[in-house]
């Protein structure tokens, strides 16, 4: 009978507990575009800008790069604040949330820019959002204070993303829309997953070796 070398068990067995613990690791959250883009692959960024600075029906299908999702809000459709060369995705409703969803098959990644603009479209200063991603089996809230268009937030997931909300958070004397930027979906960075794929290979011959 042979036996699989002690060194070939032992990465198999630290491939196994890799792939068990990304099945149930948490979603994973940014708050710097750079370490994000840094942690996916292929990522790639929706602006906006095609958008006409009127009101645009809800849903919106729409693409980032090779990317698809969509993007939901109240009966009352969107309004694309910002400018004509900066367009941002905001809401008609001060209380309606944007939902992005039904995003493309392998996408784990979400990310983007999240503030609040006042009833004519404009950048509002220091308002406070709320953002949650699920991916099936996992949700992660986030409470963002005191935003400005740079405010960057992004999710990772362990498994293909469900939903993205975003919503207003605590009262402020001011009115105010959740409004989104730069949204960017990507898939996982593929050295991890290679090793992963490796380790159920090495797992399979593991498998094969104790049979022969």
């Amino acid at each position: 009978m042979n036996f699989l070398p002690h060194s070939l068990k032992t990465l198999s067995l630290a491939a196994l507990l890799c792939v068990c613990a990304t099945a149930h690791a948490d979603i994973t959250v940014y708050t710097d575009r750079a370490a994000f883009l840094a942690a996916v692959s292929a990522p790639a960024t929706d602006g906006f800008n095609d958008l006409p600075q009127d009101l645009v029906a809800t849903p919106l299908q729409r693409t980032a790069g090779a990317y698809g999702y969509l993007a939901s809000t109240s009966e009352e459709g969107f309004f694309p604040a910002g400018t004509s060369s900066d367009v941002w995705l905001s809401t008609t409703l001060e209380t309606a949330p944007i939902i992005f969803s039904a995003f493309s098959s392998g996408v784990r990644a979400f990310g983007g820019n999240f503030f609040g603009s006042d009833v004519d479209g404009a950048f509002l200063p220091g308002v406070a959002l709320i953002l949650s991603a699920t991916d099936g089996a996992t949700t992660s809230t986030v409470n963002l204070d005191t935003t400005t268009t740079a405010t960057f937030l992004g999710f990772i997931s362990p498994n293909p993303l469900a939903f993205v909300t975003l919503q207003i958070g605590a009262a402020s004397p001011n009115l105010f829309y959740g409004t989104a930027n730069d949204v960017v979906l990507a898939v996982p960075e593929p050295a991890t997953w290679g090793m992963l794929l490796a380790g159920i290979g090495l797992l399979g011959f593991a498998a094969r070796r104790r049979t022969e």
